[in-house]
């Protein structure tokens, strides 16, 4: 399976990682080149400057080939277009959008993305610890 991630902080370092070590074709994007750091020096995969939301950076992501594209940015806006263009305009058959705004998240997911949101996954767990 090839698989873009766009963000290569905490999660998307570690679902890169997670991924290259099951055997998949990883291309991890940042626009900042030292969050290449987090990556274990094990890591296979491409770790490319850039954003999902720039047609260039997206053409050296081969994102045309790509089976799967994951936003985790810090940003819900940069994650919710550039999961858009993935969807809509380069036809990834599954993309995966993080969404730290429950509200947003929900809006998004109702209109086809699908959605992760810490936010209430955290929420969630905590409950269920009190």
């Amino acid at each position: 399976m090839k698989v873009v991630i766009m963000g290569c902080s905490r999660v998307g370092s570690q679902l890169a990682a997670m991924l290259d070590a099951e055997g998949h074709k990883v291309t991890v994007m940042d626009i900042d080149p030292f969050s290449f750091k987090k990556l274990p020096p094990t890591f296979k995969g491409t770790a490319l400057v850039g954003s999902g939301l720039e047609e260039e950076s997206l053409k050296k992501a081969e994102i045309g080939q790509a089976d799967v594209f994951v936003a985790v940015t810090q940003g819900d806006n940069r994650n919710v277009m550039a999961c858009q263009i993935a969807k809509h305009i380069h036809k990834v058959p599954k993309v995966v959008c993080r969404i730290y705004d429950p509200i947003r998240e929900e809006m998004y997911r109702n209109l086809g993305l699908l959605t992760v949101s810490p936010t209430k996954l955290v929420a969630k767990l905590l409950r269920e610890q009190i």
